[in-house]
């Protein structure tokens, strides 16, 4: 049987929105064992030209990522809901390995199964170069507080 994740389907409103926090948090921790528990063992992503399926390919393409994404910051904003199905918006901010600051734009597209956990995660990005005095995202630490404005307030 697998673990819960709450908030469960059906979504509300509310739920959906903790929901949403909980995803950013989780990647906000870049720990892909711990991020993998959020995902059914046989959960299918295309995350740009990538497809990735089950847990174990989920843990090496996010220790692959934040390998690459050094300093990464994410922000995540609920985009609409249904009984099981989850769109987001979303930003985040990375340098690569030779100091070049970005920021990400895109969009996901969620299903859950009946114990929480993600089924399907289908994820469109846009990476923009940025200056290093152009970023955003510059709380400390790696969760963003909960005063930290939103992507909407941040004009994103």
């Amino acid at each position: 049987m697998e673990n819960t994740r709450p908030p469960l389907p059906p979504f509300t409103a509310k739920s959906a929105v903790e929901k949403v926090r909980a995803a950013e948090n989780g990647w906000n921790n870049k720990d892909p064992q711990k991020v993998s528990l959020a995902y059914t063992k046989d959960s299918q992503w295309r995350n740009r030209s990538s497809f990735v399926n089950g847990r174990d390919e989920i843990v090496e393409f996010l220790t692959e990522k934040w390998q690459k994404e050094i300093d990464y910051k994410l922000i995540k904003e609920l985009w609409a809901f249904t009984e099981n199905r989850i769109a987001v918006r979303y930003a985040y901010e990375y340098k690569n390995s030779e100091g070049q600051w970005f920021r990400a734009y895109g969009n996901e597209n969620w299903e859950f199964d009946e114990f929480g956990l993600m089924k399907n995660r289908y994820a469109c990005i846009n990476d923009l170069a940025i200056e290093a005095k152009d970023r955003l995202f510059t709380w400390q630490g790696n969760i963003r507080p909960d005063d930290f404005p939103s992507l909407t307030e941040l004009g994103l």
